[in-house]
């Protein structure tokens, strides 16, 4: 009987170990949990076995990828699948907008699927890697070429950005200090995509400036009429100023002085002019006069024709007529010593009734005298400069700084 039984039990065995084993298998569905055991692998078997339908775009997912259908599972003695049910994904584009059903597990999966190619400087929001948990809105804004020139050389980058400062700090290029870029900072990108940064320097140095002086007069008793002493000497002062200047890609393009202050303002310089009149006598050419006041002036002689025009003044300023001992001075002393008796060496006696026409000689000469003649008087003066006395009484207005 036992050469009977143990080809039985060799038999039972064999057919045993040829049945599939049971596995044992968790499907996460939403949030339903089912858990059951087959020996099936293939994951289209185990969700019809489990009653569960997949739409056309969900998925399933084992170890957290996507998983075929009809691809048997890898050995192992239990399984957690879990199946992702798609959701609407509403993506806002610069050409318009639509709606798509995904079960992606990401934003950038599920554009990638829905035929968007991604660029670095691509804008998403919200951003790629952002998980999908539900009906989702999506805008999608792709990045444009730029070219950023900047320290002489041409930088090529992709952004999507909204203004140019966005788009140079997304470049690696960022403002600095006082840098300018060209379009302004805050400003759309450009339509030719061309952005230039201009790298600007500023230098503040300080400068000195010399204030000079003035001079000033002051009239003093203790000095005699027609003496100068210097009473105060003067000394240029000392200005402080701030010189900005800017530079833009190393090139100088303005310059200004700024905040000038005084370090140290200027002394005048101050003359002291006698006031002081002294009546003398002296003697001259055999004649004895008084006078108050002596001038060393340079004198010429004028008659009433002059023989280069043929022109002919008979009557002076004050209306006299010129003749011997009517003399003619600068137009601000004749109106200082109209009238006013003077004695001249080698001319004589002579009263200040004309102008001579000019605030100088024709020989450059400021203190001038025009020593008058009439036009019969034979004539033998030579110009040169002589000591023209005044004579008392002292007038009212001496004159003491004369113009």
């Amino acid at each position: 009987m036992n050469k009977i039984i143990w080809p039985i039990l060799a038999l039972l065995l064999t057919l045993c170990a040829c049945q599939p084993r049971a596995k044992s298998i968790t499907i996460l569905n939403g949030e339903q949990v089912l858990s059951l055991s087959t020996a099936k692998t293939v994951p289209a078997e185990i969700l019809a076995e489990a009653n569960i339908t997949l739409g056309a775009n969900d998925r399933l997912l084992y170890l957290g990828s996507l998983i075929p259908l009809d691809t048997a599972l890898p050995d192992a003695r239990s399984y957690t699948l879990t199946v992702r049910r798609a959701v609407a994904l509403s993506i806002v584009a610069p050409d318009g907008q639509q709606t798509i059903q995904t079960s992606a597990l990401t934003v950038a999966q599920a554009l990638a699927e829905a035929g968007y190619t991604l660029y670095v400087g691509d804008q998403l929001d919200p951003p790629a890697e952002t998980p999908i948990t539900g009906a989702l809105a999506v805008t999608y804004q792709p990045g444009r070429v730029i070219v950023v020139t900047v320290d002489g050389t041409r930088v090529r980058v992709c952004s999507a950005a909204a203004t140019v400062g966005q788009a140079l700090a997304e470049a690696g290029v960022p403002l600095v200090g006082l840098d300018i870029s060209r379009p302004g900072e805050s400003a759309p990108l450009p339509e030719n995509g061309q952005i230039r940064v201009v790298r600007v320097v500023e230098s503040v140095v300080l400068t000195q400036k010399t204030i000079p002086f003035s001079t000033s007069t002051e009239l003093s008793a203790d000095l005699e009429i027609d003496q100068q002493v210097l009473l105060q000497g003067g000394e240029p002062g000392l200005a402080t100023a701030r010189l900005r200047t800017r530079s833009e890609d190393g090139v100088q393009v303005s310059q200004q002085s700024e905040s000038e202050s005084v370090v140290r303002p200027p002394q005048d310089r101050i003359m002291g002019f006698g006031t002081k009149i002294v009546i003398r006598t002296t003697t001259v050419d055999g004649e004895t006069i008084e006078y108050w006041r002596a001038l060393n002036i340079f004198a010429t002689y004028y008659q009433p024709c002059d023989a280069g025009t043929n022109k002919c003044y008979y009557d002076t300023a004050s209306g006299r007529p010129v003749q011997k001992g009517v003399v003619a001075m600068v137009y601000p002393w004749y109106l200082l010593f109209v009238g006013e008796p003077l004695y001249i060496p080698g001319y004589g006696f002579a009263t200040v009734e004309d102008t001579n026409g000019a605030n100088t000689s024709a020989y450059g000469d400021t203190y001038w005298i025009d020593l008058g003649y009439s036009q019969t008087d034979s004539v033998d003066w030579v110009p040169h400069h002589v000591t023209v006395y005044f004579l008392t009484p002292v007038p009212a207005n001496p004159g003491y700084i004369l113009p």
